[in-house]
Order: C-alpha cells, then sequence, then structure tokens
C-alpha cells in the first residue's frame, strides 16, 4: 500500500461523525454532510403592510425634487390667479367664485405628480428594491392608487382653504361684498373631478412607464379629442359620452345631474380613467425589471 492510500485510510478511520448528518456516496468512499434544521412554527418575517405601502408612494409624491417644485408651481398660479381676481371687479366674486379659481389649477397640475410617483420604479430605476421588497405587483399598483386618492383629497382641503383665505381678504380689505355660499353640487362636484384627474395621471403614467410619455399624453390627447369632437360635426355626439372634459363640466359648475349626464361621466371615465389603469396594472406586472 502506498504511503497517500495509507493517510487516507487514516484520516476516514478516525473521523468523527455528525450527529444528524447524512451519508454521502461518491468515489471517494462514503463521508457525512450535516443536515441543515427544518423551520418549524411561525415564520421570522412578515408581508410589508399595505399601509406602509401607501405611505411610502405618498413620500414619493412629494420627496422628490421634481414633486417639490410641482407643487411650488402649482402654489404660485394659484396665488397668480387669485390676486388677479382680487383686483378685477372690486374682488367681488363669492366663495363659490374663489373656490372654482383655486380648484382649477389643482384639477390640471396636481395629476402630474401622480404620473411622477407612478412612474419612478422605472424612471428612476427603484423598480428592483420596490418589487424586491414587494413582489406582488398588483398590491403596488393599488397602493399608487390609494395615494392619489390622498393627494386628491388634500387638494380639495387646499383648493376650499385658499379659496376662504382669497375671499376673506375680499371682504376685510378690499371691501368688496363677496358672500360665502358654496353649493353642495359644486362641492362633491369639484371633489370627484378632482379624483378622477388623479386617477387618470396615475393610470397614464402606469400605462407608458415614462415620465416624459406620460406628461405630453396626459396634457394632449384628452385636449385633443376635445377639440376634434368639437369642431367636426359628426363627433359630436361620441364627444358627449367620451369626452372627459365635456361629461364632467356640469360637476364643476354646480349643476343638476340627470341619469343621462352621470352615464356620460361613467362612460367618459372608462375611457380615460378605467382602460388606463388596466392597461397600467397589466404593464407592471409583465414589464421586465432592468
Amino acid at each position: 500500500m502506498s504511503t497517500q492510500a495509507t493517510t487516507r485510510t487514516a484520516r476516514e478511520g478516525t473521523g468523527d461523525a455528525v450527529p444528524g448528518a447524512r451519508p454521502e456516496t461518491s468515489g471517494q468512499g462514503a463521508r457525512s454532510i450535516p443536515s441543515l434544521p427544518r423551520i418549524v412554527g411561525p415564520r421570522p418575517t412578515t408581508a410589508v403592510p399595505f399601509a406602509r405601502l401607501v405611505l411610502v408612494e405618498l413620500r414619493k409624491q412629494l420627496d422628490t425634487r421634481a414633486g417639490r417644485w410641482l407643487l411650488v408651481t402649482i402654489g404660485l398660479v394659484v396665488a397668480v390667479i387669485v390676486t388677479i381676481m382680487l383686483f378685477v371687479g372690486g374682488g367681488a366674486h363669492g366663495y363659490e367664485g374663489y373656490f372654482g379659481a383655486t380648484s382649477l389649477p389643482l384639477m390640471l397640475l396636481v395629476p402630474i405628480v401622480g404620473i411622477l410617483a407612478a412612474t419612478a420604479e422605472w424612471s428612476q430605476r427603484t423598480g428592483l428594491t420596490t418589487f424586491a421588497l414587494e413582489p406582488r405587483r398588483h398590491r403596488v399598483v393599488l397602493a399608487k392608487v390609494v395615494a392619489s386618492l390622498g393627494a386628491a383629497a388634500a387638494s380639495f382641503v387646499t383648493a376650499l382653504g385658499l379659496a376662504a383665505v382669497a375671499n376673506l381678504i375680499a371682504v376685510q380689505v378690499r371691501g368688496a361684498d363677496s358672500p360665502w355660499q358654496l353649493s353642495a353640487g359644486m362641492l362633491w362636484g369639484v371633489a370627484l373631478v378632482l379624483v378622477l384627474s388623479l386617477a387618470q395621471g396615475v393610470g397614464f403614467g402606469l400605462s407608458l412607464l415614462n415620465t416624459p410619455a406620460a406628461i405630453v399624453a396626459y396634457l394632449v390627447l384628452p385636449t385633443v379629442w376635445s377639440i376634434v369632437t368639437g369642431l367636426v360635426e359628426q363627433m359630436r355626439t361620441v364627444g358627449q359620452w367620451l369626452d372627459i372634459g365635456s361629461a364632467t363640466e356640469p360637476l364643476l359648475e354646480g349643476a343638476a345631474m340627470q341619469a343621462r349626464d352621470w352615464a356620460q361621466v361613467g362612460t367618459s371615465s372608462l375611457l380615460w380613467v378605467v382602460l388606463p389603469l388596466a392597461i397600467g396594472l397589466w404593464r407592471v406586472r409583465r414589464s421586465e425589471v432592468k
């Protein structure tokens, strides 16, 4: 017997067996490999709470440089509009008039904040982090939608507060006879249009997964569609049912809504809000994260 064979035989003969080990046979002979312990009882980790996902999506809308500057821009636009109104007609526009002036810029620009949050995983390359911590992508999409509803509620309260301040300045400083009445129809109509606008912005962001393209599509496509349906006589009837701008106009005016009006709001919302959200959910669940 050679010296190497004698040494190998002595090493194998004196090796201690590991408790719980399982033998493995190879060409060199039998040896023992320790088996790993099995996890019993409750798992040491839990899923990410949905409320935490919503809070994270809300922070994405506010804690980015683009989001903060967009909010500053919205504030400046509202301030300019209110200042002009205070010097036109003696400032006697009423609380309802100031509320319409402060809510309109919010409805147009705040959805862009939702677009920025919806495209964050794809434009800022944070998808690996987001979907590693929460692999169920539909929960992330639902958190974005809920966060947009929270942003809509905050925008609504902000519009009410700014309108109150503007009307108070008109009464106390300008001495205007500006009434404080606000119809319930206009109140709930503006709230609904804010919700639809925020959801539409998130839907466009999720559908395109690209921030510039989503912003351009959100601002241009509904406007072009409104122009086409308004100018082409054969499409005016179609525009009444599929133009979300004209369908929601009575809501902003506080007019009494009939069954036909609500049907037009529903059909146009299906096209411009529900369909982009459905396409966005499908794209997010199937897109490859890089």
